[in-house]
């Protein structure tokens, strides 16, 4: 991973399969339950409802997230940067994208699950507009953890 980077100048694209591999590697790094390279294949050719977009700074992917798109709402599947990366700004650049792209496609609603102990990424959530609106007891499989779900409300593109 290089190290140095320019969030300005970094690229956000769709997912593609080549980028799986780059993925599931990041998915260990980041988190206790990490999803296989089986898991974002069927993302990509099965699911209708997902989109899934890529963070790129020089060449290599950073991050990535992903929504289902249902009715009016989009719901986040997972959004993660790389550890060497973090605190950059790649985060919030990549959730206003998915953002855009959920009222882009005339979803009203964005809504997400996060862990309670995951400060960070609510501090993220709440700077580009997401609201506390509940908990899901015991949701994690891996310590019973409860999730905060949040959601935030979108412009209808027009």
């Amino acid at each position: 991973m290089k190290r140095k980077s320019n969030t300005e100048t970094a690229v956000i694209r769709p997912m593609t399969m080549g980028d799986i591999d780059a993925i599931t590697e990041m998915e260990k790094l980041v988190f206790t339950l990490p999803w296989s390279y089986d898991s974002f294949r069927r993302e990509l050719e099965e699911n209708v409802a997902a989109r899934y977009l890529v963070l790129e700074d020089q060449g290599q992917v950073v991050a990535y997230g992903g929504i289902w798109l249902v009715i009016d709402e989009a719901h986040v599947t997972n959004i993660a940067v790389h550890p060497q990366v973090q605190g950059r700004g790649y985060g919030e650049r990549l959730m206003r994208a998915l953002m855009r792209l959920a009222s882009d496609t005339c979803m009203g609603l964005i809504t997400l699950e996060v862990r309670r102990s995951n400060t960070a990424a609510q501090a993220l959530y709440h700077k580009v507009g997401f609201q506390d609106v509940g908990y899901r007891k015991r949701y994690y499989q891996d310590n019973q953890e409860d999730a905060l779900i949040m959601y935030a409300t979108l412009p209808l593109a027009e």
